[in-house]
């Protein structure tokens, strides 16, 4: 893992006390570096008629413009809906489209689930839209993770379970590899 990396992490639950809250503050305790949480909940609904060539982007999405552009890297921690991606990160997703900001930056997504499948769905999802978007998915660092309940205490909102902590910190070693020496 390299130090000093910059992670912009997106989670995709809004829920103050969710599972995959906790595996993203688990996530951004373990990286050797600084790191941002987008505020995705305050982005209006994605319309481009407030995203045209002449149009000034509201400022909750200049926010996520700008830290993105700033990031070395993406972290993306979700739930499953309906076998799919909430939809409050897919329209986090949509505001990203057409700036820019995601092409060739490096990307990690987890999911995870009190399910078996460990967001499955979800996962493959966003995977196959961040590579519509030419983001640099780093397959290696994304992981489903199952059973998420048990493996988290509530109390400290923070992932307790040894193998899924060794598995972040491998999914955060994978995605912090190399990306400073991508940046010009």
């Amino acid at each position: 893992m390299r130090p000093g990396i910059r992670l912009l992490a997106l989670s995709g639950s809004l829920r103050a006390r969710s599972s995959n809250g906790a595996v993203l503050r688990s996530a951004l305790d373990l990286h050797d570096g600084p790191a941002t949480t987008a505020d995705i909940g305050a982005l209006p609904h994605f319309n481009p008629d407030l995203d045209g060539e002449d149009a000034t982007p509201p400022p909750a999405v200049a926010a996520l413009r700008a830290a993105a552009g700033a990031a070395d890297a993406l972290l993306i921690v979700s739930p499953e809906y309906a076998h799919g991606v909430p939809g409050v990160l897919k329209n986090a997703l949509d505001w990203l489209v057409s700036s820019g900001e995601c092409v060739d930056k490096p990307i990690a997504v987890i999911t995870a689930s009190p399910f078996p499948t460990g967001g499955s769905h979800a996962n493959a999802q966003l995977r196959e839209t961040l590579r519509t978007m030419s983001g640099q998915v780093i397959d290696p660092a994304c992981r489903e993770i199952p059973a998420i309940g048990p493996k988290t205490d509530p109390t400290t909102e923070r992932v307790t379970d040894e193998p899924t902590l060794t598995a972040l910190r491998t999914a955060l070693s994978h995605l912090t590899a190399g990306p400073a020496t991508r940046r010009s």
